[in-house]
């Protein structure tokens, strides 16, 4: 059975970019365009990791990981951080929240799944 990751970003673009990594690397892949969304997929089927962006509308990144953790406590799913916010207030304040990892965009295969293999996934 492959795993399942919830690539959650804004943009349609960032989302394609990351879907294609990791169906490459064997993922059955899930889309939503803000938190809101993300926490409703998650209420139908917990996927095994979430690729999350920051900066997104109606909920974003660190309001969704605040809200899944207190659901469903600190290390399930992991959480992998994907963002152009590069000050290290903001990696603590993710990582703080129930983060496992933290990556900037853009990014590519070899930092994505980099960063999966480091929380157990790849």
């Amino acid at each position: 059975m492959s795993r399942t990751c919830l690539v959650v970003d804004d943009s349609r673009v960032v989302r394609k970019v990351a879907r294609r990594i990791l169906e490459a690397n064997g993922f059955a892949v899930t889309e939503a365009a803000d938190g809101q969304q993300a926490l409703d997929a998650c209420h139908a089927g917990l996927p095994d990791v979430v690729l999350l962006d920051w900066n997104m509308p109606v909920m974003d990144g660190l309001a969704f990981l605040q809200a899944l953790r207190a659901e469903y406590g600190p290390d399930n799913p992991p959480v992998v951080f994907c963002t152009t916010e590069n000050d290290m207030s903001h990696i603590e304040a993710a990582i703080a929240n129930g983060a496992q990892e933290y990556i900037m965009k853009p990014f590519d295969e070899d930092i994505l799944t980099g960063k999966f293999a480091q929380v157990g996934l790849l």
